[in-house]
C-alpha cells in the first residue's frame, strides 16, 4: 500500500509511556507537540491509506485529545462511519493496534429493528453465522445486554443471547509487532475491516436503514 503512511515511529511509545498512569497537566502540555506528531498524525495517515484502498472507508474521524480526559491522551482513537450508529474503530496505545465494529448509542427504533431481524429466521441465522465466524477468527463480541431474556420471546429461543443485545461490538487486537512501524500496518487494518464487513453490512441493512 502506497501513500504517506509509514507506520508509527518507535518514539510514539516513548510519548505514550510519559503519558501513562495519571500524568499532571504540565506533563501533557510538554508532550502535546510530540503526541500530535508521533501518535495522532500517523493515525490520520493510516486512515487516508485505508480510504485509498477502499472508498467505503472515506468518512473517517481521528479524535483529538482535549484537556480534560487523561485517557484520551493515552489512547489514539479513530472511527470510520458506515451508517447511522454503525462505525468501524481503530485504537492505538501501548498495547499496539485494536480494530472493531460497533453498533451503539442506538435510538429505540433501531433497537426494535435489530430485535425483529434477530428473531426472523433468515436474517437471524445469518447473524448467528457471522458472529460465530468472527469469534473463530479471534474477535470478541460484546455490547450492552439486557440482564434477562427479552420479554415476548421464549427463554430457550435459539438466538436468546443475541436478542438481549442493545448494542453490538466486535473487537480484536492486532498486536504490537515490528509491522506496526511500517506501511504494512495499513494492510493489516484493511484485512481486519474486510473480516468485519459481513457484520457491518448486516447491521447497516437490517438496523440502520428501514427495512422495505
Amino acid at each position: 500500500m502506497t501513500g504517506d503512511f509509514e507506520g508509527w515511529p518507535r518514539a510514539a511509545f516513548d510519548v505514550l509511556l510519559e503519558l501513562d498512569g495519571d500524568p499532571p497537566a504540565e506533563v501533557r502540555l510538554r508532550c502535546r507537540r510530540d503526541r500530535e506528531e508521533l501518535v495522532r498524525r500517523p493515525m490520520i495517515e493510516l486512515l487516508n491509506a485505508v480510504a485509498d484502498a477502499d472508498s467505503a472507508y472515506e468518512d473517517f474521524s481521528v479524535w483529538g485529545y482535549g484537556d480534560v480526559l487523561v485517557e484520551a491522551w493515552q489512547r489514539q482513537h479513530a472511527i470510520v462511519r458506515l451508517a447511522r450508529n454503525v462505525e468501524l474503530g481503530i485504537r492505538f496505545d501501548l498495547d499496539g493496534l485494536e480494530v472493531g465494529v460497533a453498533w451503539w448509542y442506538a435510538p429505540a427504533v433501531q433497537i426494535e429493528r435489530y430485535r425483529a431481524a434477530v428473531a426472523e429466521s433468515g436474517s437471524g441465522r445469518r447473524l448467528t453465522g457471522i458472529v460465530r465466524k468472527l469469534e473463530r477468527e479471534g474477535f470478541v463480541i460484546s455490547g450492552d445486554l439486557l440482564k434477562r431474556p427479552l420479554r415476548g420471546h421464549p427463554a430457550d429461543h435459539p438466538r436468546a443471547r443475541l436478542l438481549r443485545h442493545r448494542s453490538v461490538i466486535a473487537t480484536r487486537p492486532l498486536g504490537c509487532d515490528d509491522w506496526l512501524h511500517t506501511p504494512a500496518a495499513a494492510d493489516r487494518v484493511v484485512s481486519a475491516f474486510s473480516q468485519l464487513r459481513p457484520l457491518a453490512r448486516w447491521l447497516v441493512e437490517n438496523v440502520s436503514r428501514p427495512r422495505p
